[in-house]
């Protein structure tokens, strides 16, 4: 197979990059992993990056702060924060700064919402069908001091 010029894979990775930001927002490890699954090298993965940053197509502190905006009613920051860095790759420096910026965050609808979905009543429940549920609000990332402070509430 005949090596394309520098200036072809160049092009190619720059309109590859723009065709797969123009369906959904990416993080800039995102759109790397994605150009080089495409089969770019490092070089014009590199360059394209930083021809669509150039324009402000891709920028992850925009990304992070309406990621956590627009699904903070369905998880808990702490595993929108976990999502952000493994998953979307992120780094946790930048996360931690947006998240500083929101301030912080009331999640005790989410864990009354999480209880009523179990059909947990307070009243009715044995202490093992409670240290389950408290387990599974903590393993989705709620602080065991708000999930305590929703079951206090005679929930």
């Amino acid at each position: 197979m005949q090596e394309r010029p520098r200036e072809v894979q160049l092009r190619d990775a720059k309109l590859k990059a723009l065709h797969i930001l123009e369906r959904m927002d990416r993080t800039e490890a995102q759109l790397r992993e994605k150009l080089s699954d495409a089969g770019f090298e490092e070089e014009p993965v590199e360059e394209a990056v930083d021809y669509v940053k150039s324009y402000g197509y891709i920028d992850d502190e925009r990304y992070v702060r309406s990621y956590i905006t627009y699904r903070s009613d369905q998880k808990s920051r702490r595993q929108l924060m976990q999502e952000l860095r493994f998953k979307k790759g992120v780094p946790a420096e930048l996360i931690e700064q947006v998240c500083e910026e929101l301030g912080p965050a009331d999640e005790r609808p989410l864990i009354r919402r999480f209880l009523e979905k179990k059909q947990y009543h307070g009243a009715e429940a044995d202490d093992a069908q409670r240290e389950r549920l408290i387990a599974a609000l903590v393993r989705r990332g709620f602080s065991m001091s708000d999930i305590l402070a929703v079951l206090r509430e005679d929930f």
